[in-house]
Order: C-alpha cells, then structure tokens, then sequence
C-alpha cells in the first residue's frame, strides 16, 4: 500500500521559496539602508560613529516591528 502523502514534487518547496524571497529582500534592503547612511554621512561630511549598542538596538526594533506585522507569525516571544 502506498502513501501519497509520501510523495513530493520535484523542486523547492513553498516554505525555501519564502524564506530565499526573504532573505534577499531582506539583504536588498539593508544594503539599500547602509548604502543611504554612508551617502548621507559623506554629505554632510560626519563621520560614522555607529557603535555595537545602537546595531543591537535597531535589531530589536526590527525584529519588534516583524512581530507586529500582521501577516506575520514570529515565532520568538520577547
């Protein structure tokens, strides 16, 4: 007796194709932000002073806005 459920289709599933989608908006994005940063730096003619605390903390509110999303279910409760 066979399982059919057993059976796959050939080629990425729709979970790989998500998480690839966003990944590489995800990276397209935050080349897009540091690529904005460093310009607007240079116009104004600052240096960049970004330290380790300020990088954690726009990651946590990223990841905070993600939560909130409403498409979204995250799977980390912080």
């Amino acid at each position: 007796m066979s399982d059919e459920s057993a059976i796959t289709e050939p080629g990425m599933s729709h979970e790989t194709k998500i998480l690839a989608a966003g990944t590489l908006i995800g990276a397209l994005v935050g080349l897009a932000g540091a690529f904005l940063l460093i310009k607007n730096n240079e116009r104004k003619g600052t240096e960049l002073n970004v330290s380790a605390g300020e990088v954690v903390k726009l990651s946590l509110i990223i990841m905070a806005l993600l939560k909130t999303w409403p498409f979204t279910q995250f799977p980390l409760d912080f």
